[in-house]
Parts: structure tokens; sequence; C-alpha cells
């Protein structure tokens, strides 16, 4: 089918219908001419005195419908299974319905549960006081905020504060936040303050239940939206305020598929267009942010001090080479964690782990001729998963079942090579026995309701440990976590991007902000081969300006964002020569038109093929003065232009402005 649309011999034609379709519940009412009369309704009672289980039903009715105080409240009626729900005759229901004393009709109904709205008063402490207050001292002036809070300092108290007055002002609000993962905790802790005024919004609900909330903020019904990013395309008609949680997020980013688009650049152009104000929280901001703050061009508003009694963490590096000398390992942890996990344990404190890879391992290897299992698609190794007992690619979601020779020598000798999260769940229930532990991934979430269950279980003590990749990291708030371990620093430094420095410090102190909630005062362990390396010491000693002040010279020096704008240009084509002439002669074209000297490439990237498409890139770096708008018609008229080239028709072009 794709060969005979690829040489246009047939077309691909789409139908856009509706398949919204509303919820429907079975209610009854008492009948009209019955409920009008109080005279009528004693008659009926009366009539069924001999027949004991219908008047049990009726009886039921009129006690969850109070008819004779409101006779105007039997048009709403009551639902079916209320009535029944006593374990009452759904036959002698039945009857009265044929003897028209009840009717029974359908009814739309929400697929959400209604909220039951408590009126909790948020109390701010007076540093959280303070920061709300120069919040709205800079909304008087600019219409962007960095709210630059240590994990744990309460900034979701001052976010409930500025959501009631928005909302009591008659403005909607919308929470952004980068994680499903994220939405679970928050939306408990928001839902006993807004009720049915809240809204949740993600790729979790189906379909229907997201029409329902889009209708609800349409007309009216919901006033605040808790989402991710895809939030940003409800119908919003009087927004006035916009809260980015974990503003620094990768997460944000759409990359694939098309539109690839940035929510809280889009979430900012959305409040400007209402006239909201934006607040961009989070601990560890990101580098533009930071630096559009420190110039003037946001607000900028500071928590040092974490909410209660609570302290920040200590942090502290466990030498992994020290660790292999001494030959004091076991898996992939130090006997030294070992220990620190036990004492936790035996303190009745939980641990969180954290790997940034999931999976039992990235790749298999053959000892004998070194041979790797490949995705026939993509030019990456195949993962272990060890639960389905399988090999997959995360790139295309190929999957095979697990080999046991090698199809290059015959060898049996197979062996996995590094370690993802699964492993690691494998590797603590059998160095600490009889241990709950838990596991929080892209494996573990695929359900609806998986996010909340894990995170339920843990927030509860039920699972004592929970391993988990940067999902763990985002904003969770568990109040017993008395150590987080961090397994392998240097495998999300040593990365071929210029932000995987400012990924690593991120990454690492926020999962380490999941430590010490509580009165007690935490403890994270960082596993690396190099406890001497830059980034270590801001990171020990928890200092965002120190880091920023190293990280924004490099950037500067070799002309990186935030002083210069990227737009990345990926060539994919199923030939790997037809991909490596497109991108040279793009190149050659662009040059003449805009300059080498904001032109990088063209390079084969680190994955160079992927969905059996080979891959080129060419990086543009536009300085902040220069117009945007003209390079980005210059760009559009070179791939113009190149598809022309019979040689290059089907040749595709992935246009990404402000790649991540």
């Amino acid at each position: 089918m794709r060969s005979l649309v690829s040489r246009e011999a047939i077309l691909v034609i789409d139908h856009v219908r509706e398949k919204f379709t509303p919820k429907k519940k079975k209610f009854i009412r008492l009948n009209s001419d019955i409920a009008d009369s109080e005279v009528r309704i004693e008659e009926v009672v009366n009539a069924l005195e001999k027949k004991p289980k219908q008047l049990e039903i009726l009886l039921a009715y009129l006690r969850e419908v109070p008819v004779l105080e409101n006779p105007l409240a039997n048009e709403d009626g009551c639902a079916r299974e209320d009535v029944l729900k006593t374990g009452l005759s759904p036959s002698s229901l039945q009857t009265l319905v044929k003897n028209e004393v009840l009717e029974q009709f359908d009814k739309e109904v929400s697929r959400f549960k209604p909220i039951i709205k408590e009126n909790r008063q948020v109390e701010l402490e007076p540093e959280q006081e303070k920061a709300k207050t120069e919040l709205l001292e800079w909304f008087s002036e600019k219409d962007i905020a960095l709210l630059h809070g240590i994990t744990g300092s309460g900034k979701t108290e001052i976010y409930i504060d500025l959501i009631k007055e928005s909302i009591n002002n008659g403005h909607q609000v919308l929470y952004l936040l980068p994680e499903i993962a994220l939405t679970s905790q928050i939306v408990s802790r928001l839902k006993y303050v807004f009720g049915n005024e809240m809204g949740v919004y993600h790729s979790k609900y189906s379909a229907n239940e997201r029409v329902e909330v889009w209708q609800g903020l349409a007309n009216g019904q919901i006033n605040l939206i808790v989402g991710v990013r895809s939030s940003v395309f409800l119908p919003f008609s009087d927004l006035g305020l916009v809260i980015i949680d974990e503003e620094h997020e990768p997460s944000f980013k759409q990359f694939d598929p098309a539109p690839r688009y940035h929510a809280r650049d889009s979430a900012l152009m959305l409040a400007t267009m209402h006239g909201a104000k934006t607040i961009l929280g989070t601990a560890t901001p990101s580098m533009e942010s930071y630096y559009l703050a420190q110039s003037g061009q946001y607000g900028y508003v500071q928590l040092n001090k974490r909410f209660g009694e609570s302290q920040l963490p200590v942090l502290a590096t466990i030498d992994l080479a020290r660790a292999k000398k001494t030959k004091t390992f076991k898996g992939n942890f130090s006997e030294e964690l070992i220990q620190n996990i036990n004492l936790t344990l035996e303190s009745d404190q939980q641990v969180i782990i954290f790997q940034n890879r999931r999976g039992y391992a990235p790749f298999l290897s053959c000892d004998t001729c070194s041979w790797v299992p490949q995705c026939p698609h993509c030019d990456v190794s195949l993962t272990y998963h060890q639960y389905n007992n399988e090999l997959r690619c995360h790139y295309c979601g190929y999957k095979t079942p697990m080999i046991s020779t090698c199809a290059a020598c015959g060898s049996h000798n197979l062996k996995t090579v590094s370690f993802g999260t699964e492993q690691l769940e494998e590797e603590i229930k059998t160095y600490i026995p009889g241990v709950s532990a838990g596991r929080l991934d892209f494996d573990t979430t695929k359900g609806k309701t998986s996010h909340q269950r894990i995170i339920n279980d843990f927030d509860s003590g039920k699972t004592k440990i929970l391993v988990g990749t940067q999902m763990v990291a985002k904003g969770l708030d568990f109040a017993n976590v008395g150590l987080v371990a961090i397994i392998d620093l240097d495998k999300m430094l040593h990365f071929p991007d210029f932000r995987s420095v400012e990924r690593t410090f991120q990454l690492t102190l926020q999962v380490a902000g999941r430590a010490g909630r509580s009165a007690q005062k935490g403890k994270v362990l960082i596993q690396t081969y190099n406890p001497e390396q830059a980034i270590i010491y801001p990171i020990i000693h928890q200092n965002y300006k120190d880091f920023y002040q190293t990280e924004i010279e490099e950037r500067r020096l070799f002309n990186y964002p935030p002083f210069t704008r990227l737009i990345k240009l990926t060539i994919r084509d199923r030939e790997n020569q037809l991909a490596a002439a497109a991108a040279a002669k793009l190149y050659e074209d662009l040059a003449g038109s805009l300059g080498e000297a904001m032109l990088l490439g063209p390079v084969i990237p680190v994955i160079s093929k992927i969905r059996d498409r080979y891959l080129r890139e060419i990086y543009l770096k536009i300085g902040r003065q220069k117009d945007i708008a003209k390079v980005k018609k210059v760009v559009a008229n070179t791939i113009n232009n190149l598809h022309a080239d019979k040689n290059f028709k089907k040749t595709g072009i992935v246009i990404d402005v402000d790649p991540i």
C-alpha cells in the first residue's frame, strides 16, 4: 500500500468524523401526575402496602429525592443504581415502571467522578508570602516572572493562592506540567481546593474524556486546567494566569510527530494573546529563562528555604573506580551504597534509586566475537527487557523474542552489557531480600491508572524502594524518603550534546530534591568514576549560580543559546547516498544565501538511521539581533528549490526550530 501511494498510483483520502459519544445513565423519577400531588403520593404508598418490595423501591426513591419538600427535584430524578444500591429488587422496579408509577429515562452524565470541594485555607509561611508579594509586584511591570525556588520550598502553595485569586477575579488558569506522572499528585492536592472547577487534560484520558474537558472549559464550567503540553490548544476564552511548573523540563518539547513545538514557549505566546500573567516555576531554571531573568526581561523571585521544618539533603559522591579496584561492589551497587540503603530502611524511611535508562540492559554482546544485535530499521542496538523476555528498539518499537545464540558465530556465550531500571530492581531484591520494591518508568506506566497506583503504593509506604527513570525527578512529593541514590552520573554527562551538562545538573538536583522532605534530613549518594570533575562541586553544594556562571561563559564562547537561536534541519532518505547528496546540496545553497558562519554540518548524527531512513543534520545558529522570520523564509525557499530537483523529490526535510 505504501509503495502504491509513493508512486501516486492510488490516493489516500481522509474523512473527519465525530467520534465523541456522551455517556448516558439510566435514571428514574416519579410519574409527573403523581409527583405534583401529595395526596396522590399517599394514595400510591397506601396501595403498595401489600406489595412490600415495590413499596421499598418507592420509599428508597423518596429518600433520595425530596419530592414532598421540593416537587421540582423530581424532574432530575435519581440514578437507577442509587435506588438499587441497598440490594432492592430490580424486577420490582421494572414493575413500578410498567405500572407508570415510576418513569425510566436516559440522562447524559460526566465520565468524571464529582469532586467534593473542601474549603481548605492555604497558610503561607513568611518566605512564601514574601515571594507571592514579589511576584505580584513584578506583574505590575512585566507579564512573565521566574520563580526560582529550591526543591520542597512550597511553590505549589503559592500557585494555589494565586490561582484562587485569579478565578475569583473571573479569569481562567492554565497549570502546565511536563509529565503525566506529575499530574496525579498535583491533582490530588488541587481537587479539594477547586472541586469540579478543575479539569485534567493528558493523553492517558480517552478521547471522550478529553472532549468533556474541552466542552467544560468552552462552556464555563471549568476555570482551571491542569495538564501537559497539549493543554495549550484548549479553547481558553479569558485566560488570566499561566503557571509553567518545572519550566526547564525537555518534556515540554514535542519532537515527533509534528507539530514540533515547545509547550513553554507556546504557553508564553498564549498568555500574551490573552493579556495573562505567566509564572515560570523551577528549582533549576533553564539557561535561557535564567539569562532572560538576569537581563531584566523577566521578573525574578527566589525562594531559598524549604517549607516547614524540612531541610535540604546532604549530597556526597561514591568513587566507583576505587570501589571496583577494592572489589567492594555488588552488581551495579557499591557496598557503601548497599549499607546506606539498609540503614535507611532500618530507620523506617524509604529509598529512591535513579537510573535514566529503562529496560534490563541497553544491549547484548557475544563474548566470543563481540557481535551486538541491532534493530533492522534503525542504527541502534536492541535493548533487552527481561520481564517480556524480548529485545526491543526504543526508537521504532521493533521487538523480537530473546535470542540464545550469536547470529555471527553461533556461540551461546551472550551477556548483557550495562544496565537499566529493570535490572536494578532485580538486583535490589537480590541484595536486600524481602524488601518491597517498585519501578517507575515508561514500561510500567502504560496503563491509564499505572502512574497513580505506583505513586500511591510508594506514598503510603507499601513500597519501600522505588527504582525509576527521570519520571521520579519531576516534582513528586514524598514525605518519608531518607535516601536518594544516583547510580551512574557519568552516562548522563558524557553525551554528545551541548546541553548535557545542564541536563545532568538539573536532573541530579531535581531527583536529589525528593529526599528529606520531612523534619529528618535526607541524604543523596552519587556514584561516579570521577568525583573530581567540574560539575560535581556545584551539584554537591546545590549552587545554581556557580553552575550558571561557568556554563554561560562556555555558551558565550561557542555562540550557543541563549546567545543564538537554533534551527535544526534533518535530511531523511531511504538511500544513504541520496541523504548525503541532499544534505551537501542544501548546505551549499544555504551557505550561498546566509553565509557559512551561520551553519554547522552537514553531519551524521549519533543515530544515523531511524525507521529505515538514513539521516544527516544541518544546524543554523542565528544571532539574537538577526530577523529570524527572514531566515526562516530563506530556509523554506531553499528547501522548496531542493525538492524541485527530481533526484531529491522524495527526500524528507524535518525543520525543528529551537531544538532541545
